[in-house]
């Protein structure tokens, strides 16, 4: 169903609200109105679509002689709007006043809570005060009264709701999270994101831009996007859940490195970016990983994930009939392949991890929901290379195009450095801790250090040997992916025209 405007059709499903108006005196004596006696008018707001995936309020109003007619149109407008089941009522509100450039209160309150207010959405909002205050809340309220959690902040904001609203899940559920191999619960509350941070990776690549007044108005239409997110393990103990960037070595480094320097706000990761490239340390160790079968793409093929995916769709569905078939206890004993080597970076993505710096990401093929994640290995090289390699992250060219570049989808993985095989407790290893210290604080120096830590989502993991599984569409979001450029967007209206009122 939608509804005609002067010059365009406008589908239900991106109506807002409609609202009687009060026509003053000063509106009626503008055209057409000054013809009418006592005119009766009502304003629609719409989602108006603009350049990159920007969304905007826009609203138009209509008029009439009769009043009847115009409670009419407003009465079935409304109804309309009401059969819209996937938008949420009531909403549970978390905002972070710390994180970035500490805008996200007047961000949320300014742009985001007008647009609630005027869905007709209802919200608590927790002002967060300290780390962890949003994922220990979400363990005690009254979940289900909400038809969706919306954070406020940044990448790590998000990472605390997700944390919170999947271990609930699993609580409630009676799932053991230090168990590995544990078949997670779904979850089926929607999580909505209000970039307010320093990095807002996830919002970028699920929605194709960082705005907070578009990522509303996906939250008020009722958009649901499902995720993969991998489970991080060392020795049968959680970690972390993951639903962007593993990363060892590089962005390891970086991230480490960046933590000593949040003074300098988001520029430090420029600083610590540059910094860890000069001192190009390569790490020794064993991967062990397990190839996404199940999944339709691969990651060169150059078919990205955008709105409706199909390869997302089929390849959940191959993976649940495969489960079906097999039996969870059979995925262990299906083919493991070992990888050993040096390596600069190793990255696991379960998405693009696109930014405006990096609009292809660091896998431009990797699904949001197929159940997989792309391991990229990047191997010892010089560091010519190396620059070479990461520049292929901001142009067009294929950044897996390289002798030193190995790239695989894979359902499932484990890595252990050489200093956890060689036993990590002994007195030589200590010593090479201590030694690898040194060299960081040197960036000139070109000596080899033993560990890296891990880069999660953008929180450090300082247990190198990890155990990661992707678990298919565990959470959802408020978001429809990246939709394609539509240049006409009057006919990509017309499309969705099934009857006019």
């Amino acid at each position: 169903s939608c509804i005609r405007t002067e010059n365009c059709f406008l589908p239900i499903s991106e109506i807002i609200a409609v609202e009687e108006t009060e026509l003053n005196k000063k509106h009626r004596n503008i055209g057409k109105w000054q013809k009418m006696a006592k005119p009766h008018a009502f304003t629609v707001y719409y989602v108006k679509k603009a350049r990159n995936h920007r969304w905007r309020c826009n609203d138009v109003t209509f008029w009439c002689a009769d009043e009847h007619l115009c409670n009419q149109w407003i009465q079935v407008l409304k109804e309309l709007l009401e059969m819209q089941k996937s938008r949420p009522k009531q909403l549970l509100v978390y905002i972070n006043p710390y994180g970035g450039k500490r805008q996200g209160k007047r961000i949320y309150e300014q742009k985001v809570a007008p647009l609630f207010s005027l869905a007709s959405i209802s919200t608590d909002v927790v002002i967060t005060e300290h780390a962890n205050h949003a994922k220990d809340n979400l363990f005690e309220v009254n979940i289900n009264k909400y038809d969706g959690v919306v954070c406020v902040g940044g990448d790590g904001m998000f990472s605390e709701v997700m944390h919170g609203l999947i271990g609930r899940m699993q609580k409630d559920s009676g799932i053991d999270q230090n168990n590995p191999k544990a078949p997670l619960v779904q979850c089926n509350i929607r999580i909505g994101i209000i970039p307010a941070g320093s990095t807002d990776c996830i919002c970028y690549s699920t929605i194709g831009i960082s705005d907070p007044v578009t990522s509303a108005l996906h939250i008020i239409v009722g958009d649901c996007q499902p995720l993969d997110v991998s489970s991080v393990h060392h020795n049968n103990t959680f970690l972390k859940y993951s639903v962007s960037l593993l990363g060892y070595g590089f962005y390891g480094d970086l991230l480490k490195d960046s933590e000593k320097k949040r003074w300098m706000g988001p520029i430090r990761y420029d600083y610590s970016g540059f910094k860890t490239f000069l001192s190009h340390h390569y790490y020794e160790g064993t991967l062990s990983f397990q190839p996404a079968k199940h999944t339709l793409g691969s990651p060169r093929d150059k078919d990205s994930c955008r709105t409706g995916c199909y390869i997302c769709k089929k390849s959940e569905q191959q993976l649940a009939e495969q489960r079906k078939e097999r039996g969870l206890k059979h995925e262990e004993d299906e083919e493991w392949k070992v990888i050993k080597g040096k390596f600069l970076a190793i990255n696991a993505v379960n998405m693009s991890c696109a930014c405006p710096r990096s609009p292809k990401g660091l896998s431009p093929a990797a699904h949001l929901a197929d159940g997989s994640a792309d391991l990229i290995l990047v191997r010892k090289c010089s560091r010519l290379d190396f620059l070479r390699y990461l520049v292929r992250h901001t142009n067009q060219d294929d950044q897996f195009d390289f002798s030193f570049v190995d790239v695989y989808r894979v359902k499932s993985f484990k890595f252990t450095s050489k200093l956890s095989e060689d036993n990590e407790s002994s007195v030589t290893d200590i010593g090479k801790k201590g030694f690898g210290q040194f060299c960081r604080d040197h960036p000139s120096c070109c000596c080899h250090i033993a560990n890296s830590s891990w880069n999660c989502d953008g929180e450090t993991l300082d247990s190198s040997a990890i155990e990661v599984r992707v678990h298919c569409q565990l959470m959802k979001l408020f978001a429809r992916g990246i939709e394609e450029d539509c240049k006409d967007e009057a006919a990509y209206s017309q499309s969705s025209i099934e009857q006019l009122l």
